[in-house]
């Protein structure tokens, strides 16, 4: 079995007026991540990782910051990209372990539930897996 394992790292400023994204979840707030995308840092990192594992560069060299095609951009469909070209190249995602590290911290009283966003962004890679390896999940 064959294990790489990449290291993703993402910061950007909190302003006002722009949405607070992290892990495609759109969290309430009265600052949000200033970026060329919606900035969603968690998302960024993991990309990077997933490049990074396979020394594949980073997010900046596929979606750079300086073409406006990318302006706003839903990073959870960039998300989707970067794993079709770590597929292309026979890999695939085993495991993510992500931290935030936050300027300001978050106290809603109801939790925010990212692993529901990741599962169904991940999802057809699970369920990829799952067709090529004839193997289920609990």
């Amino acid at each position: 079995m064959n294990i790489r394992i990449g290291n993703g790292y993402d910061i950007h400023r909190l302003v006002p007026d722009r949405p607070l994204i992290l892990g495609g979840v759109n969290i309430p707030h009265d600052l949000g991540l200033l970026g060329h995308s919606d900035a969603d840092a968690l998302t960024h990192a993991i990309m990077d990782a997933m490049l990074g594992a396979l020394s594949l560069g980073d997010i900046g060299h596929y979606f750079p910051p300086s073409d406006p095609k990318w302006a706003g951009a839903d990073s959870l469909l960039l998300l989707q990209q970067v794993d079709q070209l770590i597929k292309a190249r026979g890999w695939h995602t085993g495991n993510i372990d992500s931290v935030i590290v936050a300027e300001k911290p978050y106290n809603d009283p109801n939790p925010l539930d990212f692993k529901k966003v990741t599962e169904e962004v991940f999802i057809s890679i699970i369920n990829g897996y799952r067709k090529r390896k004839n193997r289920t999940f609990s």
